[in-house]
């Protein structure tokens, strides 16, 4: 039938429902809040029996099939909740699955909670029989750059109202957890209640519950944004994470990075972009960080990757997090190496 957003999902429950919804991604709140939606909206269509399958290692695929073809005991109308943690129904679920979509049965809601999917998953032919059959929810993560708008949207559905400042106060320090994020809202919703709110009360009153990863800080970097990178980079050294994990992102985009540009002597940069299989999203950032960084700037930064290893191993002198901050600047353009390309 269709390919929903998340923030689609409630103008479509208000029209009509579909005999089969398929909720996938790895972002927990709004995975569970689009499946709570969609339970909601069935229970108010009379759907009032539900049973749920979570598929683990020796899940009967068939306990599913039996489900579908037997009659509810105790209503007219049911939901077969099926939870897919993996994203991978593997054989035997992969043709159920496509068998249920060809022929969904009758006064029955399928609703499917998957992990998130990979590229090769989300075109498999099981997931497009799921599509085909009725509504399909992918959940992406929001993105830091994006944060503050959420957060702006989940507040103003309160009736409050923040400046930009408090909106941006608010997303530093719930990134990289959702969860957070809401339990904030509602924490300020509650204390304070519908109306505006400055950063001054968004200082006393929100928790620093931001959660960062090491993927994050590579793609602040290489975007440039040394102030964002290196809050980052303070979270995961606040966090306990291993200095070793952290160079391990870094370098892994500095040899790839290294490697594009080498390629750029002798090939468009569309065709390096492809021979790499860049994500679309990525292209850009990817293009950028290649035009600021040139020549031998990227041998140099290979070099600092060895150093730091080095010095995180006890054989060199030196702070691993002082020279992961100097790694990360470098990268971000700040004190660039002055190097001509």
């Amino acid at each position: 039938m269709t390919q929903l957003r998340a923030d689609q999902l409630a103008a479509h429950l208000q029209r009509s429902l579909a005999p089969v919804y398929f909720i996938h991604g790895d972002e927990t709140l709004l995975v569970n809040e689009c499946a709570d939606a969609v339970r909601a909206a069935a229970r108010a269509q009379g759907y009032s029996e539900r049973q749920v399958f979570s598929v683990e290692a020796g899940f009967d695929w068939n306990s599913l099939l039996t489900a579908s073809d037997s009659l509810s005991l105790f209503a007219e109308r049911r939901i077969l909740e099926l939870r897919l943690p993996s994203g991978k129904p593997g054989k035997e679920g992969t043709q159920i699955l496509r068998d249920y979509a060809g022929r969904p049965a009758p006064d029955t809601l399928l609703l499917i909670i998957s992990g998130k999917l990979e590229s090769a998953a989300r075109r498999s032919k099981w997931a497009l029989a799921l599509e085909q059959a009725g509504v399909s929810i992918a959940i992406w993560p929001v993105e830091a750059a994006q944060l503050p708008g959420w957060i702006d949207a989940r507040m103003r559905a309160h009736g409050m109202r923040a400046s930009r400042a408090a909106l941006q106060l608010i997303a530093e320090r719930v990134e990289g957890n959702l969860l957070a994020a809401a339990q904030e809202i509602e924490k300020l919703y509650l204390l304070r209640g519908a109306g505006e709110l400055d950063a001054d009360s968004v200082a006393e009153l929100v928790a620093d519950s931001a959660r960062y990863d090491v993927f994050g800080l590579a793609d602040a970097a290489l975007a440039g944004d040394a102030t964002h990178a290196q809050r980052i980079l303070s979270g995961l050294r606040a966090e306990g994470v291993d200095p070793v994990l952290v160079l391990w992102a870094l370098a892994r985009e500095i040899r790839t990075l290294t490697t594009m540009a080498r390629e750029l002597q002798g090939r468009g940069l569309t065709q390096v972009l492809a021979a790499h299989q860049v994500w679309d999203k990525r292209k850009p950032l990817v293009s950028a960080v290649l035009q600021r960084i040139r020549g031998r700037q990227w041998w140099l930064l290979l070099q600092q990757c060895a150093q730091l290893d080095r010095v995180i191993k006890g054989r060199a002198a030196g702070n691993a997090w002082d020279e992961l901050l100097q790694l990360t600047l470098s990268l971000a353009g700040v004190d660039a190496l002055k190097i001509s390309a």
